[in-house]
């Protein structure tokens, strides 16, 4: 689909489309909805991002907070959302050796208790050395620095998400 018809969709069909490009939050794209017209792929993304930045740090932290353990639960029940699902089995998370599942289940837990939210990166950009090295790592970030790193993850997420449903304009027109 390109920008002039995502513009044109109705609500409903808007919120259906892109609701989940930030995980499991249908409200951040039912309240960008309003913004339309977009005039690209990157300005709807960026009124999604500035929703986003304007949020209220216990805002911010609520959107980690509904991000799916990486091959937690979910992922082992098959209730991930199809996006997560298909950005873990891209990472490879779905491969790991049982010492791999054990490290991660302890590190997710360590992560959660000391940010209380789960640990988000943009699994598509990643893979599971990465993945597992960079929990490990961000760890010993600081709540307030955790967070943003996050955030950005969530973007990183959103961006990817949003080109697999919006044509990019073409540069050359006649």
């Amino acid at each position: 689909m390109d920008i002039g018809s995502v513009n044109y969709l109705p609500y409903e069909e808007f919120v259906d489309v892109f609701g989940n490009v930030v995980e499991k939050c249908p409200l951040i794209t039912a309240a960008v909805w309003s913004r339309r017209p977009f005039s690209s792929l990157a300005d709807l993304e960026a009124s999604i991002n500035d929703f986003i930045d304007a949020l209220t740090e216990s805002g911010k932290e609520g959107i980690l907070r509904v991000h799916p353990d990486l091959t937690g639960r979910d992922l082992q029940s098959g209730t991930l959302t199809r996006e997560s699902r298909e950005e873990q089995v891209q990472a490879g998370l779905d491969t790991l050796t049982t010492a791999e599942v054990s490290r991660m289940a302890r590190l997710n837990t360590e992560y959660k208790d000391h940010f209380g939210f789960p640990f988000v990166i943009c699994a598509r950009m990643n893979n599971k050395a990465t993945i597992l090295r960079q929990l490990e790592e961000r760890l010993r970030n600081e709540r307030t620095i955790e967070r943003a790193c996050a955030i950005d993850e969530v973007k990183k997420i959103c961006h990817l998400r949003l080109q697999g449903l919006v044509v990019p304009e073409t540069s050359n027109k006649l």
